[in-house]
């Protein structure tokens, strides 16, 4: 495909991912740049069935016949490539998310298949890069739930039994800065959740700014730590969290503003997807365009297997099941 005549807006990307062949052609340029391959055996001696928009491999095997979906994120479902790419494209580029309700009348699916969708999606954005951060690193935390003071006086009641986030999510943001940001559910904001985290993904040596959080005491010895008080004030020269606190208000304004309501069983697939769309915006240092952001995400796709079980916790239900 030539560079020139790839989509750089959403209804270049429609139109050109129109014709299906061309859908099967660019998933399989991503997949396989050097040649299709067969999934189950890794032969090249492949033919390309046109009627099915599939392969079949020479080889004596089960599943001789294979499609760019297998082994994908994709697998096994009804929804045409163009819409599966249409949403995607939407996903990759709408700042503050979308709605499956929006998807579902965009793409003309059912708001269920979408949900559904859209969680395989964000299950590719995942990062699979666990490189330590190192330079001048923030960390800190915050809490994803409903604000009290938009919820009726019955649901206040019998949903806020605390203070400090007890009835709330807590997610823990370390950010490099100039570079990217990584998020995650953790179980509480004691000293041993929060301190594993910054031993797991900042280097040994690193500079370190977090709040007056009593729970990062003792990182000292390992890190360059400084702490701001935001009781006295927010910024001290270098050592501020501001950045993470730019990173929460993108992913407030997304679960507030365009999903209302994420349950905690799902929290880390809104969190992938956000820290997805943060890491790889457009800079002065890394201009990316909305394409780019696209085809990496459909890069990503490959290796990865999401069932409604999975989405759901049924398979979850199951494992937990007395004998």
């Amino acid at each position: 495909m030539e560079s020139q005549s790839f989509p750089q807006t959403l209804v270049d990307a429609i139109r050109y991912f129109a014709d299906p062949n061309i859908c099967v052609q660019f998933m399989a340029s991503l997949r396989w740049p050097n040649g299709v391959e067969c999934p189950t055996c890794g032969s090249k001696e492949v033919s390309y069935l046109s009627t099915r928009r599939m392969w079949k491999c020479k080889t004596e095997h089960k599943k001789q016949q294979f499609s760019v979906k297998n082994g994908t994120v994709l697998e096994d479902s009804p929804i045409p490539l163009d819409r599966w790419l249409a949403a995607m494209w939407m996903m990759c580029n709408d700042k503050n998310g979308i709605s499956s309700y929006e998807v579902a009348k965009a793409i003309g699916i059912t708001q269920k298949s979408a949900w559904f969708l859209m969680h395989r999606i964000r299950l590719s954005m995942q990062s699979g890069d666990f490189k330590k951060f190192f330079g001048e690193c923030e960390a800190d935390e915050t809490f994803i739930g409903g604000k009290a003071r938009n919820m009726h006086g019955d649901v206040k009641k019998r949903r806020i039994t605390g203070t400090g986030g007890k009835d709330k999510t807590a997610v823990m943001g370390i950010l490099q800065r100039g570079g990217k940001v990584r998020a995650t559910v953790i179980p509480n904001r004691k000293k041993k959740a929060l301190q594993a985290e910054v031993r797991k993904h900042v280097e040994a040596g690193s500079a370190l700014y977090t709040d007056a959080l009593l729970s990062y005491e003792g990182l000292e010895g390992e890190y360059a730590h400084q702490v701001i008080d935001h009781a006295v004030k927010y910024v001290d020269g270098q050592i501020h969290t501001n950045g993470l606190e730019n990173f929460w208000s993108l992913l407030k304004r997304s679960i507030s503003g365009t999903y209302v309501s994420v349950e905690p069983f799902h929290l880390f697939r809104y969190l992938d997807e956000q820290t997805f769309r943060y890491n790889h915006r457009s800079t002065r240092e890394n201009p990316m365009s909305d394409a780019d952001r696209f085809r990496l995400a459909c890069s990503q796709v490959i290796g990865k297997r999401l069932t409604y079980n999975d989405v759901t916790g049924k398979t979850m239900a199951r494992e937990l099941e007395p004998f």
